[in-house]
């Protein structure tokens, strides 16, 4: 067997296993290959480290960095918006033991954070005011994304047949709604919340069912699907209720990936948008705060009206050899935020830019693959 396919196979082992995108498994590739591997990037000057026992994380933005598989390095940077100061690794610094292994998404309820920690099937609840942990929620099946339907009730999906309803008075999986395959991304829309589901990577794309899962939240029961393209991996609505999901194509390129608009009223695809193949993998949708624009990885960062007849053929942030991987826009003032993985072994760095010209206002240094974003109820700067 030759040194690629070796990394081939690595790497597809790595996928089925840590649940990360099929850029990881390009850019794991790109880099192992002799004489492939991208110039090293000139670090970002910190701030003198600053004792974080002083630190309030109320206005700031929280950057997830999922770590490297197995490695147990998983950790979360915070920018603070006032001082502009950086601070590495808080989990760690405020608990005094690691985060575990692949931090995979975080989001705010309140005054606690909800951490997502893929490979270890837990989610680390911790409070705003120091970051220590108030609870490790346990039982999990490759935890992936977190979404809260009330003050007492959330969804978590899986990558292992289930979706997890948490109990968040009593921190604790209270039941799990059963379904055939991995779950993914989650938006709640009324009554209803709207989940993706991957399929298995034990089959085929051909064979898998890509699909939303329409899920009543008032009974936990699945009532509806509706069929996408192959591997749906992230959703977000628009102003006019329209929702938006875009799909990969599938791990092995089985088809042309696609941008679908769904009308939940009659739960139905709409509208269909298709990338030319060679354009690369779309991932990471997410829209501003008026509702009226979305954003999206595909290779650069790319803007898009939601009354657009077709796909935007520039990107707003040209790539320029970063590997752009997490991508987000802060609700409160539109500012957009995307990271850089580098090669998945250095630490990654985080990009904060102009949602109208795409000029990067900002750069900081992060940890090692930045994933994902999350931005407290008052970061407006």
């Amino acid at each position: 067997m030759s040194l690629k396919d070796k990394i081939i196979n690595r790497s597809k082992i790595y996928i089925k296993s840590s649940g990360l995108s099929f850029l990881v498994f390009i850019g794991l590739i790109i880099y192992l290959l002799p004489g492939c591997s991208k110039e090293p990037i000139r670090e970002v000057t910190q701030n003198p480290p600053v004792d974080t026992s002083k630190v309030t994380y109320n206005n700031g933005v929280f950057v997830v960095n999922e770590g490297n598989f197995n490695w147990i390095n998983a950790s979360v940077t915070y920018i603070d918006n006032k001082s502009g100061s950086v601070y590495q690794d808080i989990f760690n610094q405020a608990n005094n033991r690691g985060l575990g292994d692949v931090a995979q998404s975080m989001k705010v309820l309140g005054s606690k954070g909800f951490i997502i920690v893929n490979n270890n099937d837990r989610i680390e609840v911790v409070s705003l005011k120091d970051f220590r942990s108030i609870k490790s929620i346990t039982g999990f099946n490759s935890p992936r994304y977190i979404e809260f339907i009330d003050s007492s009730k959330a969804y978590v999906t899986n990558m292992r047949k289930n979706i997890s309803v948490v109990n968040l008075k009593t921190m604790t999986i209270e039941k799990d709604i059963s379904t055939p395959y991995w779950t993914e991304s989650l938006l709640h829309y009324g009554q209803y919340m709207f989940v993706t589901c991957i399929g298995s990577f034990n089959e085929s794309s051909a064979n898998r069912k890509a699909q939303v899962y329409v899920v009543d939240t008032r009974t936990d029961k699945i009532i509806d699907s509706i069929m996408m393209g192959k591997e749906p991996v992230s959703i977000t609505v628009d102003r006019k209720n329209k929702i938006w999901v875009i799909c990969t194509g599938g791990y092995d390129n089985y088809e042309a990936p696609t941008l679908k608009r769904i009308d939940p009223a009659l739960m139905i695809v709409e509208k269909t948008f298709t990338f030319p193949v060679q354009q690369g993998v779309p991932s990471k949708l997410c829209m501003n705060p008026t509702r009226d624009t979305l954003y999206f990885i595909n290779g650069g960062v790319f803007q898009m009206s939601a009354n657009a007849t077709e796909l935007p053929a520039q990107a707003l942030i040209p790539a320029n050899g970063h590997l752009f991987y997490g991508l987000d826009v802060n609700p409160q003032n539109g500012l957009v935020y995307v990271s850089d993985a580098v090669n998945y072994v250095q630490s990654g760095y985080v990009f904060k830019c102009s949602q109208s010209s795409g000029q990067i206002l900002n750069t900081y240094l992060a940890g090692r693959i930045p994933g994902s974003f999350c931005f407290t109820s008052s970061s407006k700067k």
